[in-house]
């Protein structure tokens, strides 16, 4: 029975790289069905809002959702859709691979780390207001419930994937009762499951920021508050080639939606200049959670094959394809 699952093409590029994702997908062995759902700034004036409920419905009837980037103004316009929908729909995980590439040239190699990033609390979660005329004030929130529930499953797939060395951020030593609050309760978590890894441990987040840029080979999993696994993953992102190679994951009890980590770059709309790598990477761990494995792993080998000759890479990755030249090796290579 076929799986319908939301595609949001988003804003800028989106479209393009959306269609790579459905011409790779439709070589493989799947049954997927894809049910067009339009957010962001493209339906803002036809619907008055980025986030039509039609959008959740859409996501909450099918439970997965693939979706590319929408853009957020700065400063001003309305909020993040982004953020919207891990929030409407309680997406609390968010969890970000860098995993190093053939034919992506980086000053370092063999690099893979997955970051576990808390979703919905702290200060990214936009609690703030102005005080009198002259301050602002953002409110940081860290709950039990919510500071678990992200450890949990980072403890629970990171057993299941085999990963032995798990590390929780932190800024506990100046933040005692929030950023110690989930110190404490990774750590209480972290005793049902000390008999499944070889190093549970923790770190100060700049010392983390650090340690990413001398010696990243010796991290596994990284569990995180919101903010501080926003800027971690942009930075583990750097070690492996840039945002541009970075997929993401939204998930919940119930739902996932699978996104690029990158932005619209609206100015490369429709001129087979963007790089759709990420995009087919977070497809890839789509198909992974529809449990449609072997095929992922198809993708993942195809992918490579097309990253490892100039001719076939991106621009932006030291070659001279294009959008859909890039998307065309990989669909010759499966």
């Amino acid at each position: 029975m076929a799986q319908t699952v939301t595609l949001i093409p988003g804003d800028g590029i989106g479209p393009d790289l959306t269609d790579s994702v459905k011409e790779v997908i439709g070589t493989l062995d799947v049954d997927i069905e894809w049910e067009l759902a339009e957010a962001g700034e493209t339906v803002m004036d036809k619907e008055g809002t980025p986030l039509p409920e039609s959008v959740l419905e859409s996501i909450e009837r099918n439970k997965v959702a693939l979706k590319g980037p929408l853009t957020t103004p700065v400063g001003t316009g309305f909020r993040s859709v982004n953020v919207a929908l891990r929030k409407e729909l309680d997406l609390y995980g968010n969890i970000r691979p860098s995993l190093s590439l053939p034919g992506v040239q980086t000053p370092y190699e063999n690099i893979d780390i997955i970051i576990y990033r808390e979703n919905t609390e702290d200060l990214y979660a936009g609690v703030e207001h102005t005080v009198g005329k002259h301050a602002a004030e953002s409110i940081k929130i860290i709950t039990r419930e919510g500071t678990e529930r992200i450890c949990r499953m980072a403890f629970e797939r990171s057993k299941e994937q085999g990963r032995k060395h798990i590390t929780v951020v932190h800024k506990a030593n100046i933040m005692k009762f929030t950023d110690g609050l989930f110190r404490d309760v990774f750590f209480e978590v972290a005793q049902e499951y000390e008999n499944d890894f070889e190093e549970i441990d923790d770190r100060i987040v700049d010392n983390m920021c650090m340690q990413l840029v001398m010696k990243p080979n010796l991290y596994d999993v990284l569990v995180c508050p919101n903010l501080y696994g926003d800027i971690l993953s942009d930075l583990c992102a750097g070690l492996t080639g840039g945002l541009g190679v970075a997929p993401g994951a939204n998930i919940g009890e119930e739902i996932a939606v699978f996104e690029p980590v990158h932005g619209s770059a609206p100015k490369y709309a429709g001129r087979n200049r963007a790089n759709p790598l990420a995009t087919l990477l977070s497809a890839k761990n789509m198909l992974i959670h529809l449990g449609y494995g072997e095929e992922a792993d198809r993708m993942q080998t195809g992918i490579e094959a097309a990253l490892k000759s100039p001719e076939t890479r991106t621009k932006d990755l030291g070659g001279s394809a294009g959008t859909r030249e890039f998307t065309q090796a990989i669909v010759s290579n499966l």
